[in-house]
């Protein structure tokens, strides 16, 4: 099982990290040369800025499902670094299994718009493109959140209560500061 999350890990963060900055890469190349169009020749891309959008929403939506893994999203610490190390856990396990849930609803919600948008036929003003396209994203990107979380569920399941270390952000700082020091 552990060769089976390994792969899976390789293989998410290769698409996570791929789309998030390819995304953010091409949008930043073709909003720059849309606006040099537009003020130094006085002509734009008409379909450049939906594409930049959209690129960048692709780009954080990615960006964020990779960031589930990395431990880098905002997390309150104050309450459960009060609490003994069998609550943290726990309240560490139901945390995660909240969010799981969350993103998994989002990304079923996010499918049932792909079907509507299917039925609808409805095509994006600029690019020309049906509209279900470009929202592939919400049910892609907040599945593979869903998946990286539930990684993480599993590597605190494992974990002794003990040895589980919540992160502060300011503890890190400071410990940083220190070391610089």
């Amino acid at each position: 099982m552990d060769k089976f999350f390994k792969i899976m890990d390789v293989i998410v963060g290769t698409i996570n990290q791929t789309i998030a900055v390819y995304g953010m890469v091409l949008g930043v190349l073709l909003a720059f040369v849309n606006v040099i169009l537009r003020y130094a020749f006085g002509a734009s891309l008409p379909w450049a800025g939906e594409l930049t959008q959209w690129l960048f929403i692709w780009s954080a939506l990615f960006g964020a499902a990779y960031g589930f893994r990395q431990g880098a999203h905002i997390s309150i610490t104050l309450l459960i670094a009060k609490l003994s190390p069998i609550m943290t856990k726990t309240f560490l396990v139901l945390a995660n299994l909240l969010s799981i849930a969350y993103l998994l609803l989002i990304s079923y919600l996010g499918y049932q718009l792909i079907l509507m948008l299917m039925d609808f036929g409805e095509i994006s003003v600029d690019l020309q493109v049906p509209m279900w396209i470009p929202q592939l994203v919400i049910p892609i990107a907040f599945l593979l959140a869903a998946y990286r979380v539930f990684e993480k569920l599993v590597e605190l399941l494992k974990t002794d209560s003990k040895d589980i270390k919540v992160f502060s952000e300011h503890e890190h700082i400071v410990d940083e500061i220190k070391g610089e020091k």
